[in-house]
Order: C-alpha cells, then sequence, then structure tokens
C-alpha cells in the first residue's frame, strides 16, 4: 500500500509541476504579447485605449502566474515554503487590486472625455 501511495504522490507531484509551468508560460506570453501590441501602438501613435490595454493585459497575465502559485501550494512540503509561496500570492493579489482599481478609473476617465 504505501509503495502505490507513493506512486500517486509522484505522479501528483509531476501533474502539478506540468501544471504549474504551463500557467506561468500562459502568463509570461499574455504579458509579453499584449506588452508588445501596446508598444506598437505607442510607436504608431494611436494611444487612445493604450494604458487600459496594458492594463488588462498585465491583469491577465498576473491571474493566470497567481494560478500557478496557489497549484504549487499543493506540493509544499515545508513551513517557510509556504510562508514564501504565500507572501508571493499576497504580492501578486495586491499588484491585481491595483490594476483593476486602476482600470476602474482608466474606464471613467475615458466615459468623462467622450462625455
Amino acid at each position: 500500500m504505501s509503495q502505490f501511495l507513493q506512486v500517486l504522490e509522484t505522479l501528483l507531484t509531476h501533474i502539478v509541476a506540468v501544471s504549474t509551468f504551463c500557467l506561468e508560460m500562459a502568463g509570461i506570453i499574455i504579458l509579453v504579447s499584449c506588452a508588445s501590441v501596446c508598444f506598437f501602438k505607442w510607436l504608431k501613435r494611436d494611444r487612445e485605449n493604450i494604458r487600459l490595454d496594458l492594463a488588462q493585459g498585465i491583469s491577465l497575465a498576473l491571474e493566470f502566474k497567481m494560478g500557478g502559485e496557489v497549484l504549487r501550494t499543493v506540493v509544499v512540503r515545508e513551513p517557510k515554503e509556504l510562508l514564501v509561496l504565500g507572501a508571493i500570492i499576497l504580492l501578486r493579489a495586491a499588484l491585481t487590486f491595483l490594476i483593476h482599481w486602476e482600470i476602474k478609473n482608466e474606464k471613467k476617465e475615458m466615459e468623462n472625455r467622450s462625455a
């Protein structure tokens, strides 16, 4: 029975590692692609919604990265690792909150300009 549990634990560890990698890569791809698109819009002087687009891209990328961190907590072995992961999750959550606040304010500002 203990050998079976070891196999399941190894399988879980590998699944979590692959899933975490995929989520982290998705966040990186989203961030780089969004930043590139916004940079080219900035170069073309098409700056109407550039801040809003960039903030939304960063927010989405952070959500994927935070998902990877939450998934990583499944295989944490030591309390010290859990504290580090908790701090990372709190920082990313705070960044996400601030970015959502910025998005809301930017949308209000855009509505005021168009009115």
